[in-house]
């Protein structure tokens, strides 16, 4: 088979992944999906939070997400230090968390997580730029550093090969942007057409298995690259295609 015919089956094999998995209702997705927590507040900032603890064990993100009070956000540093002073997940001590919650509370004051990533985004339509934003902004409204909440948080991107994936925050700019059944579409001035992969492990080796990924290092370029495949696909909306590529990988399929 010719490598155009490949590609050709390859996109016929996604797009009835896509058609197929895009119509699960919150039902049948994975009641232990971080999106599932997400989607019952539908709130940007609620959302963020949940995606930047989206990593580990699924079993215990979710454990962990139920177990905090999101109204903390509209309560005093006071009553926030108070209430997660015992809350805890992986890398991220007590004093990470609180962190969280006051640089958001105070975030959501003055502006909103959108309006600071469009002040990154909008020159030049980038959404590394928009993260940037986001990621300076916050630590400059609670000047915070250890290792878990740098973890937590990523760092400024200057560069894309052998850089972070960034893979949470692409989540979350999947979940603000695309509107779908799975997808909230919160944000609608951002084009959906300049988000970028959330490539994990399963994307990764599934992209690499379909012939749509030939790079070999896990960083944000292979991200990129897979991102700009897909756009061959589908030019207005290549991350259509993330969580059908995802569960191919998940249910070990391919």
């Amino acid at each position: 088979m010719s490598e155009k015919n490949s590609i050709i089956s390859i996109k016929k094999l996604l797009d009835v992944e896509v058609e197929k998995r895009n119509k699960l209702d919150e039902i049948n997705l994975d009641k232990l999906d971080p999106i599932l927590i997400a989607k019952r507040y539908n709130d940007p900032t609620i959302s963020l939070i949940c995606a930047l603890f989206a990593y580990g064990n699924v079993k215990q993100i979710v454990k962990f997400l139920d177990s905090l009070d999101f109204s903390l956000l509209k309560k005093s540093d006071d009553d926030i230090k108070k209430t997660l002073s015992n809350h805890y997940y992986r890398f991220q001590k007590s004093e990470d968390v609180i962190a969280l919650f006051i640089a958001l509370k105070r975030l959501k004051k003055t502006t909103t997580l959108e309006d600071v990533f469009k002040q990154g985004y909008s020159d030049n339509f980038s959404v590394i730029d928009g993260i940037n934003s986001l990621v300076s902004t916050i630590k400059d409204l609670n000047p915070h550093t250890t290792q878990g909440y740098n973890f937590l948080i990523s760092k400024v991107t200057t560069k894309t090969k052998g850089a972070g994936a960034l893979k949470r925050w692409m989540m979350y700019l999947r979940w603000m942007v695309r509107d779908d059944n799975i997808d909230m579409g919160l944000w609608d001035e951002i084009d959906k057409a300049d988000l970028i992969m959330p490539l994990d492990t399963h994307t990764f080796k599934v992209g690499q298995k379909l012939g749509l990924l030939k790079r070999k290092t896990y960083d944000l370029e292979a991200a990129i690259e897979l991102t700009n495949t897909l756009k061959t696909f589908d030019k207005n909306d290549p991350l259509k295609y993330d969580f059908a590529i995802y569960r191919l990988g998940q249910e070990k399929i391919i």
